[in-house]
């Protein structure tokens, strides 16, 4: 089977291991492997024709591109190592739409606290977030704010959009690549955004422990 032969190779183990907790761009794949990039980009051929990962384009640097597990790329198997955590914070740009809906959700599922912070917060929630939220059960309520008055000793960091995550290229945490639902600003853009943290929520949940 070609995904059992691709998980054969204790360098693609560990670019999945990495892979269950967010999504990594090349560059950041070899800097956590120390990997050259010929070797690196014929292991990502690899996963990538398995089935395993997926990549796709960057809505801040357009140059970029980020790898992800494939949807039910690992289904039946246990996760990696459980790794500590205070409190999961959840950064986008403006505080307003992904952040909101991955605090409100990990708050369903997990014991150890959330909150969330934007590197530029909007004065409000977007109403798509708040909609989409309520349609599923949600409530959001407060005010976007800022990372610096939010973030906190020993915080595991989780960048929700592309721009945050670029602009706070040396903060040590893991990324999410989730398309901003704004720029559509449809239900089905919020629908869309909101099954995506979903299931990287459920995904992320039995891997972090109480620190």
């Amino acid at each position: 089977m070609a995904k059992h032969a691709a998980l054969a190779d204790p360098a693609r183990l560990r670019i999945v291991d990495l892979l269950t907790l967010g999504d990594f761009s090349p560059t950041e794949l070899q800097g956590e492997l120390g990997m050259a990039s010929n070797l690196l980009a014929h292991h990502l051929r690899t996963l990538e024709g398995a089935g395993l990962a997926t990549r796709r384009r960057s809505e801040a640097d357009r140059r970029r591109s980020y790898i992800r597990l494939a949807a039910g790329a690992l289904d039946g198997l246990a996760p990696g190592a459980g790794l500590p955590a205070v409190r999961v914070l959840f950064v986008c740009t403006r505080n307003s739409a992904r952040s909101q809906l991955a605090t409100a959700l990990w708050r369903q599922v997990s014991g150890i606290p959330a909150a969330s912070a934007g590197t530029h917060p909007a004065e409000r929630i977007a109403q798509g977030a708040v909609d989409v939220a309520r349609r599923h059960g949600l409530d959001l309520s407060g005010r976007p704010r800022k990372l610096d008055q939010v973030a906190g000793e020993g915080d595991f960091i989780v960048t929700v959009c592309d721009n945050a995550h670029e602009e706070l290229s040396g903060l040590r945490g893991i990324h999410w690549s989730v398309p901003d639902p704004l720029r559509g600003n449809t239900e089905k853009a919020f629908e869309d955004a909101f099954s995506d943290i979903t299931h990287r929520v459920n995904d992320l949940a039995p891997r972090l422990t109480a620190a």
